[in-house]
């Protein structure tokens, strides 16, 4: 659970003198699971088992909630923006989206031609046309331009009954993402600073992960301590302060760790360091996502997804020849091929050959349920399939991978998948606020302040608990962070960033108690 201030007791932690004050602490409520003064007909039942792991988790639970909530809050409010945004982009550009539903649909070389008229002699290439799905919307006819981003494509809106052009717009990716979503959609992944924006993200989906692993166990450990552990699943009404923003925290925490795990693991699949380790990993256990090969006379290769959707899709085609040069009414051809193959959905894409040496490719883009992703690929001199990949040959790793993505864009499940993830996402901020608010409850009340102001804010989970721990403790928790800081090493880098803050509040304390 992402939390600042962790599932501590009140009074936990070293006071503002650098004294321990974990003995004299009252331990949860038995009966509630919150924190307040422990009844006296309740004795205290310390886990014998693992005594050093609460106290660890308590404190790895609050650092990465200080000093990563903030990323993670970002992420959580731009993430729930981007869910919503396939929904909010349908009204916003009904106008380039839908035209009048009718039965009668002209040739898609007629809205080819009608499309590249627009374009004119520039030097925009046309790199795929995407036929009208069903009555009622256009045809996108789309182009890739030197002046575009990354993934970026131009994208003419034709009616297909009467060829006219409705719309002009740029749009992003395999998803198709428009301006809107787009702009969200670069927020949430980079801020709009690039690659370098990237690490804030990175940094939140990995943490999100442990952090939300390190609130099962504490939950767990402390629901074997109440006889009650089903009221902890719901928030406090009757307790007022702290221990009711607890509740709320570790009863939503609770609720949502499994989708915080969720977003982590796919999340990470997106993000520079993480993800490419991710990628090698899939490569070694032959867990990759086929890919259509555009090379004549060539196997099916692998694709992996860009963030949000976008991948080779459109930048495999950005070389494509000059839009003059391509016969308009191959367009046509090629869709009537793909369907007496494998490809049996509206939601389809034809991409012209890059070069002399390349295929043309027809392929679904249907990423809600039922998954439709085949795709076939034709020699344009011979007209003979060159490659083709079905969605039902798919490793059931690759498919799993598949259907994850698409979940956590919110295409999978349509509206209601949106709203799972607004409703996660909305959670997960609430519990990193509230993390702070009880950081702030927490504070010392009295007792003098020190150079970084801890008898202003709240006191961290007492430290040590490393010396109680056994050997095989010890060199368990020091292999498990050199495993996940070398797979994931922006959080091996601020694993170490917290240890030295750590170390330095300490030594500030302490020189704060010693010497006056």
């Amino acid at each position: 659970m992402t939390t600042p201030s962790s599932t501590v007791p009140e009074n936990s932690g070293p006071d503002s003198t650098g004294r321990n004050l974990t003995r004299n602490n009252p331990e949860p409520d038995h009966r509630t699971g919150h924190p307040g003064r422990r009844p006296s007909s309740q004795p205290h039942r310390p886990d014998r088992r693992l005594p050093w792991l609460g106290p660890l988790l308590r404190r790895l639970h609050f650092y990465v909630g200080i000093l990563i909530g903030p990323f993670i809050l970002i992420a959580a409010l731009t993430g729930a923006a981007y869910a919503i945004s396939p929904t909010l982009e349908k009204a916003i550009y009904a106008d380039e989206l839908n035209v009048p539903a009718t039965d009668h649909s002209l040739p898609l070389a007629d809205q080819v031609t009608a499309a590249n008229a627009v374009v004119g002699d520039t030097d925009a290439t046309l790199s795929a046309v995407r036929p009208a799905p069903e009555p009622g919307d256009t045809t996108r006819v789309m182009y890739s331009e030197p002046s575009l981003g990354e993934s970026e494509s131009r994208a003419i809106f034709v009616d297909p009954a009467t060829a006219e052009v409705v719309g002009d717009l740029t749009v992003y990716g395999t998803s198709g993402a428009l301006p809107l979503r787009t702009w969200i959609d670069q927020m949430h992944r980079s801020l709009h600073f690039g690659d370098l924006g990237r690490f804030y993200s990175e940094l939140a989906a990995s943490w999100m992960g442990i952090v939300a692993a390190a609130g099962i166990v504490l939950w767990v450990l402390r629901a074997r301590r109440t006889r009650k552990p089903l009221v902890m699943l719901r928030p406090s009404r009757k307790h007022k302060g702290l221990r009711r923003t607890f509740s709320w925290h570790a009863s939503v925490g609770i609720w949502a760790a499994i989708g915080m795990l969720f977003l982590s693991a796919t999340g990470i699949t997106w993000s520079q360091l993480g993800g490419d380790n991710v990628t090698k990993l899939r490569a070694a256990l032959s867990w990759e996502t086929p890919a259509v090969s555009t090379e004549l006379g060539g196997a099916s290769a692998t694709g992996e997804h860009a963030h949000h959707g976008g991948n080779a899709s459109a930048e495999a085609a950005g070389s494509a020849a000059d839009h003059a040069a391509i016969d308009p009414a191959d367009f046509d051809m090629m869709l009537s091929m793909g369907r007496d193959v494998n490809i049996d959905t509206g939601l389809v894409e034809i991409r012209p050959p890059a070069d002399d040496h390349s295929a043309w490719v027809v392929q679904e883009i249907q990423r809600s349920f039922p998954t439709k992703v085949d795709a076939v690929a034709f020699d344009p001199t011979t007209m003979e399939v060159t490659d083709r990949v079905d969605f039902v040959d798919y490793s059931v790793p690759a498919k799993l991978a598949r259907w994850a993505i698409d979940v956590h864009m919110g295409s999978m499940f349509g509206l209601a998948n949106q709203i799972v993830l607004v409703a996660l996402a909305l959670g997960i901020a609430s519990m990193t606020v509230w993390g702070y608010v009880m950081w702030w409850q927490r504070r010392p009340r009295r007792g003098p302040v020190t150079r970084f102001g801890a008898a202003r804010v709240g006191r961290a989970p007492a430290r040590g608990a490393l010396n109680e721990a056994p050997w095989w403790g010890l060199a368990a928790v020091a292999l498990g962070a050199i495993a996940i800081g070398l797979f994931l090493p922006l959080v091996g880098i601020s694993l170490v960033v917290f240890i030295v803050f750590d170390v330095v509040l300490g030594a500030s304390v302490w020189r704060a108690s010693s010497f006056g």
